[in-house]
């Protein structure tokens, strides 16, 4: 996956800044992102400071590792 160009610091800026009534495209416009992104963003963290961010990334990583390690590849022919 690609990593963002954003930090989780910088995303709960961008998102606060909805917060306190700034249109969505002004903000947009400044971070130089899309709406769908800053929807997205806030779907995903809306109320979550930066360090449960990471600690959020971090629980998706390791629920994605484990369940690659528990993934039974299919035989061919059956």
């Amino acid at each position: 996956m690609k990593a963002s160009r954003f930090t989780d610091a910088q995303k709960a800026f961008i998102l606060k800044q909805g917060d306190d009534g700034v249109s969505v495209g002004e903000i947009c416009r400044q971070a130089g992102i899309s709406q769908a992104t800053y929807f997205n963003w806030k779907k995903k963290y809306a109320g979550l400071l930066p360090m449960e961010m990471r600690r959020l990334k971090q629980l998706e990583d390791e629920n994605a590792k484990l369940k690659r390690l528990v993934r039974i590849p299919t035989q061919s022919g059956r």
